[in-house]
């Protein structure tokens, strides 16, 4: 399975909406299989973007995590990504590089250019 950069972003936005501070359970996005949520929540914690439970049977097509919260790196990257357009500028630049980035990579473009739009790069 790829990795999706949009998915990860979604699910950060669906974990940080959530009115308690805790991931809604079963976090569903529309358009994704429970089985791509299951593994990009898997990316997520290997990222530091979540805590999450790790579910992975013996039967599971891969792995398989359930998100439990956002960590505080979680919470700055959706901060980051929040904006559509902030995040259309990212993936435009991504695109034009070839597309193969890695998220520490999409995390630095969007707080460069999050700082861009508040004028505050030195």
């Amino acid at each position: 399975m790829k990795r999706d950069m949009e998915l990860i972003r979604k699910m950060v936005l669906a974990v940080e909406d959530a009115p308690t501070g805790f991931a809604p359970h079963p976090l569903k996005i529309a358009g994704y299989t429970e089985e791509q949520v299951g593994y990009h929540a898997y990316l997520m914690v290997d990222h530091g973007l979540a805590e999450a439970t790790r579910v992975t049977t013996l039967a599971s097509e891969g792995p398989q995590w359930v998100l439990r919260h956002l960590t505080s790196e979680g919470h700055d990257y959706a901060a980051a990504a929040r904006d559509a357009t902030t995040w259309r500028k990212a993936m435009s630049v991504v695109q034009e590089k070839g597309g193969a980035v890695t998220l520490d990579v999409v995390k630095a473009l969007l707080s460069h250019l999050a700082k861009a739009g508040l004028d505050l790069l030195v």
